[in-house]
């Protein structure tokens, strides 16, 4: 199956929470749209890796993307290497993304910048014909991504742009709020983390409402680039 974008995140929550409003706003498009994990966010201080599992396949239904898939990779010590890179180049070639969204270059959590170098990485290697892959025996296609953008985290890190999600922020928040055990519950026993306010909750609808008051729309999201962005036309920017 081909898709139009796949979006990379380290832990199950990182692609709802950077860039969920885009994702249902590609998809009311018409776009087929994919979500890989790379970890099972098995070291996250409240849940399981087992009830994450299922949080994400409910985030995935509320999305409506066409695949999500966990690569079991080491939670806070998978690294940039070789066998890395091979597992996510497969999974490049398997579906010939157009659009590659994956997590932000920098940020307080250790696995988002390292996951961010690993998929850009990959990205580029999935491309070179002299590296092979096979996927259930059969030798795999080069592909690389046209365009490989990377959405914002934790850190206000300043955006390259940002895509108008106006229409789609309570998609958004109904993605995010499919991890229960994660977030903010006035009733939990277990133990209060960064992401567990409720401050952190209502940050994700007020940095998108933000990011739009600055551009002029209701809410929107923000992205870093690899390389420049080109426009055709002056007016191709709202």
């Amino acid at each position: 199956m081909k898709l139009d974008i796949l979006a990379f995140g380290a832990h199950p929550d990182d692609v709802e929470l950077g860039c969920g409003g885009t994702i249902a706003k590609e998809i009311s498009i018409g776009k087929k749209v994919g979500i890989i994990d790379l970890t099972r966010g098995e070291l996250g201080t409240r849940g399981s890796a087992e009830i994450r599992d299922q949080e994400a396949v409910d985030s995935a239904k509320i999305l409506g993307v066409e695949v999500r898939e966990n690569l079991g990779f080491a939670d806070g010590f998978f690294v940039n290497d070789k066998l890395h890179q091979l597992e996510i180049i497969k999974i490049i070639r398997k579906y010939q993304p157009k659009i590659v969204l994956c997590n932000a270059i920098e940020d307080r959590h250790i696995d988002h910048g390292k996951g961010s170098k690993l998929v850009s990485d990959a990205c580029f290697l999935s491309g070179l014909r002299k590296i092979e892959t096979q996927l259930n025996g059969i030798e795999q296609e080069a592909w690389r991504p046209k365009k490989v953008y990377h959405y914002i985290q934790w850190k206000n890190i300043e955006p390259d742009f940002v895509l108008d999600i106006t229409g789609f922020i309570d998609i958004k928040m109904g993605a995010v709020r499919a991890y229960a055990s994660q977030f903010y519950d006035p009733n939990s026993k277990e133990p209060i983390s960064p992401i567990t306010s409720k401050n952190f909750i209502n940050s994700i609808k007020y940095r998108a409402q933000d990011l739009g008051r600055l551009v002029g729309t209701d809410f929107a999201e923000g992205f870093t680039v690899e390389r420049y962005l080109a426009v055709k036309k002056l007016d191709d920017l709202i």
